[in-house]
């Protein structure tokens, strides 16, 4: 009983430990503050007073014993979740995975997953990785990782298993459809990179990059690929259709760099915030990748924060048009600052403007041109079939062009049946194409 007491004394010691910085770091900053403000708000004893009473009840009324660090931990989060969604506190381990991710390099299996029924789904396997090289394929039911069953986990839980040192092994239980006893595959991890620029030609003359996340490399990627894209074209673009659909952000240089690509002078963005280092403004350099070649930008309510900064910044510079739906409306600036313990608080420090001075938080992106969202049909599925010059008895044979003609047709069918948004702007960039010859 007397040890018992004796610890719950230490803990509200603790307590009054915090208690004296708390107070320290507010009358710290009230001594910091501008001589003009206003300096009469008085310290929040009751508040801090109550606190420091539910920590003492839960230590010593709560079903189960917690230690003091992870109350006070717990403390912290709650403190920055209450901010705003985009605010938190990131565990040493957490940090780690934030800085994988923006890099877009990690030590894994090479897999894109999701939660079904409570196992393990595979999405995708990522183009020459361990696991696309080990046979998982799509649709793969992961029920194991090594001996531990699947079922009950996490999908975080089960992603931090699957993630390790490049050369380490980890064994797989996968149920595939089709096969009746389940499959051990034994996959060594190495470095994935995942890349965020993808590219391609529409047709001659017409290309198409997808950026799916604005990564610390993903400037440079993109450089690569309009090169080339115009080595393929033998020539300059005449149109280019930049994909941002179902783009989350990343990082805000990257969404500098992107912009900067096509805009030869102006301003890209700007923050501004409390602190005098969260004021920032970003300018173009005078260089254009695609030599003024016109530009149609995809949007979606997935395409949020650094794809708004780019698609906010084409659009008040009139370098692009905006197609598609009203963006997601994320216009805040998140910091990350390492704490003393290997941790970091992600907190947000700024709002971020468009080049006319349009905060889109909350707001969006209206897009120039929206695009709702539609099902179509092919009209050879109905039984009317226009009759054309070519369905005549005894026409003229004009053969000149024809198979190059169908070529072109069936392509422009296809991205219309599978990519209604993508057809869209093929066909705007054609539209411009033609006024400006």
């Amino acid at each position: 009983m007397l040890k018992k007491k004796n610890i719950f004394i230490l803990s509200l010691g603790i307590m009054l430990g915090v208690f004296m910085g708390i107070c320290g770091s507010v009358l710290a900053e009230r001594d910091n503050a501008d001589p003009v403000a206003d300096t009469t708000e008085a310290l929040p004893y009751e508040e801090l007073r109550t606190f420091t009473e539910i920590f003492g009840r839960i230590k010593r009324d709560y079903v189960e014993p917690v230690s003091d660090k992870k109350l006070l931990e717990d403390a912290i989060r709650g403190m920055l979740s209450g901010l705003d969604p985009h605010s938190a506190y990131l565990a040493a381990d957490e940090y780690q995975e934030l800085k994988e991710g923006t890099t877009g390099q990690f030590g894994g299996l090479g897999i894109e997953v999701t939660m079904e029924n409570g196992f393990v789904k595979v999405v995708s396997p990522i183009d020459d990785t361990p696991a696309q090289r080990a046979g998982i394929k799509t649709g793969d039911l992961i029920v194991r990782l090594d001996d531990q069953p699947v079922k009950g986990m996490t999908l975080a839980d089960a992603v931090k298993l699957m993630r390790g040192e490049p050369g380490s092994k980890i064994l797989l239980t996968v149920v595939r459809e089709g096969v009746e006893a389940p499959l051990k595959i034994t996959i060594t991890r190495d470095i994935i990179k995942v890349k965020s620029v993808k590219s391609r030609m529409l047709e001659k003359g017409y290309g198409y990059v997808r950026i799916s996340s604005f990564q610390s490399g993903t400037g440079e990627s993109l450089k690569e690929a309009l090169a080339a894209l115009k080595k393929e074209n033998a020539a300059n673009l005449r149109g280019l259709v930049l994909d941002l659909r179902n783009n989350p952000g990343g990082v805000l240089n990257a969404a500098v760099e992107v912009s900067d690509a096509f805009i030869k002078s102006g301003l890209i963005v700007y923050t501004e915030g409390r602190i005098e280092n969260s004021e920032m403004r970003f300018n173009a350099a005078p260089d254009d990748l695609i030599d003024g070649a016109p530009i149609v930008v995809l949007i979606n309510a997935g395409s949020a924060s650094a794809s708004e900064i780019v698609a906010g910044a084409l659009q008040d510079q009139k370098r692009a048009v905006i197609m598609g739906e009203k963006s997601f409306g994320k216009g805040s600036v998140q910091t990350i600052l390492p704490t003393s313990n290997g941790a970091a608080v992600k907190l947000t420090t700024a709002r971020y403007y468009t080049p006319s001075g349009r905060s889109i938080q909350a707001e969006g992106i209206e897009p120039d041109i929206t695009l709702g969202r539609v099902k179509l049909e092919s009209l050879e599925k109905t039984e009317f079939k226009p009759v054309k010059e070519v369905d005549l008895s005894r026409h003229l044979q004009n053969s000149k062009g024809k198979v190059e003609l169908e070529a072109v047709q069936e392509k422009e069918k296809e991205t219309l049946e599978k990519d209604y948004p993508l057809y869209q702007a093929l066909t705007l960039l054609k539209g411009i194409s033609i006024i400006k010859k």
